[in-house]
């Protein structure tokens, strides 16, 4: 018989031989499903990745093809008067005096303007041109023609703008004249001189097959008549919507150099009959602020699409500060010295809206900002030594002067490789 201690023997070995089972089979399922999981994990972050890396090469091929938009603002390195190796703003600074200033005598100058030649108008004092004009953080580099002149051989420089820019094309022309041994050599190109209304100017350095043209237009974009059925107050108009006709003469350039501003006026528009136009429409009530950047618009609508943008350097100068002086900015006293400060000088709305349309163009153009600088010089403006001394001008800068500094600054600019879009 078997006896009941065998009985219980039996069943404790059967439940152990199922316990042993249940654990085998339990570690086989985890096992099994262990190995899935490791299996779905590796798969998962294999697709990850395999997705990442299409993002990535679907990121490069776009910026490759489509490079991002940098707003059209640049800034210059130029000598630096410490060990930093940044960047400067040439335009932030001060007046210092230089004894060795001017650079040159207006008077030998063929090309300077007589109604800017103070001196030979009869203005005694020769301080307002001993000053230099110092950056808060660099230097601009010392004024050397014989290189300019080299580094220009085979150029092209175009002024477009009002009288203001053809100030500064004389001043640039007396400038490199300098450099010239046979001042033959450097003549109007047509053999025309220098009037307040011309159109075109064209000066050619044959030695070193240098021109530098000057083309006027005063609002960049193109006046015209009244159209018909007009009221007989609109004597004429602006086209805001319209480049000037002789746009297409400036194209073919290696510097373009524009400025605008000093005809946005009410006593140059609206006291003389003027108002603007866009198509076929009269804009008798647009202001002249809207109307100037409506101008500015179309002017940068054409830079984008008519201007070689691998061959022309663009550059844009900001509106020029003046010293008219009394309640209705219609009395001009020329000081001895530069001002201290700026007395608010240094803003213009005109400057304004040229600083915002120039940074939203993808074609880069260079701002040349001289609003500030030019603001403490109370000294060096035209006054009553022009060529119509009965007319005082604080708008208007002797020669030499200020207009020098301008074009020591533009030719560093020029020729400079070492540029910064800011961003």
């Amino acid at each position: 018989m078997v006896t009941s201690f065998e009985l219980q023997q039996c069943s404790l070995d059967k439940l152990k031989q199922f316990h042993e089972r249940v654990l085998s089979s339990s570690h086989k399922i985890v096992k099994v499903h262990l190995k899935l999981w490791v299996s779905e994990s590796v798969s998962v972050l294999v697709l990850a990745g395999l997705f990442l890396s299409f993002l990535l090469a679907m990121v490069c091929a776009y910026l490759y093809l489509f490079p991002r938009y940098q707003p059209a603002i640049r800034t210059y390195g130029v000598h630096e008067s410490s060990d930093s190796l940044g960047k400067c703003n040439v335009f932030e600074g001060k007046w210092v005096p230089d004894d060795s200033y001017p650079l040159y005598n207006a008077s030998q100058c063929p090309f300077a303007e007589r109604g800017f030649d103070c001196v030979t108008n009869g203005r005694r004092d020769k301080g307002y041109q001993k000053w230099r004009w110092k950056p808060k953080n660099c230097e601009i580099p010392r004024f050397n023609v014989q290189e300019i002149l080299r580094k220009l051989r085979g150029k092209r420089i175009v002024f477009v703008g009002d009288s203001l820019s053809r100030t500064q094309w004389e001043s640039m022309i007396c400038l490199l004249m300098n450099g010239v041994e046979d001042k033959r050599d450097v003549y109007e190109i047509n053999g025309k001189k220098i009037t307040k209304r011309i159109r075109f100017l064209g000066v050619w350095f044959s030695s070193f097959n240098l021109r530098i043209d000057y083309y006027r237009s005063v609002f960049l974009v193109q006046p015209g008549s009244a159209p018909r059925r007009a009221p007989k107050r609109v004597k004429s108009t602006v086209r805001v919507d319209k480049m000037d006709d002789i746009s297409n003469e400036w194209i073919d350039s290696d510097f373009l150099i524009f400025n605008s501003g000093h005809w946005w006026t009410p006593t140059k528009l609206f006291y003389m009959g003027c108002y603007f136009q866009s198509g076929r429409s009269l804009k008798l009530g647009m202001g002249i602020p809207s109307a100037f950047r409506t101008a500015l618009k179309t002017w940068a609508s054409w830079v984008e699409t008519s201007v070689n943008r691998k061959r022309t350097r663009v550059f844009f100068r900001t509106f020029e500060a003046s010293h008219w002086i009394g309640r209705n900015r219609n009395s001009c006293k020329v000081t001895r010295r530069p001002w201290l400060r700026t007395k608010g000088r240094d803003r213009s709305r005109i400057s304004d809206i040229i600083i915002d349309v120039v940074k939203k163009m993808t074609t880069p153009v260079t701002l040349l900002h001289v609003t500030p600088m030019g603001a403490f010089r109370s000294d060096a403006h035209v006054g009553t030594w022009s060529d119509n001394p009965s007319v005082p001008d604080c708008s208007h800068w002797c020669l030499p002067g200020v207009p020098d500094t301008w074009n020591e600054i533009l030719l560093s600019m020029m020729l400079s490789k070492d540029e910064q879009t800011v961003q």
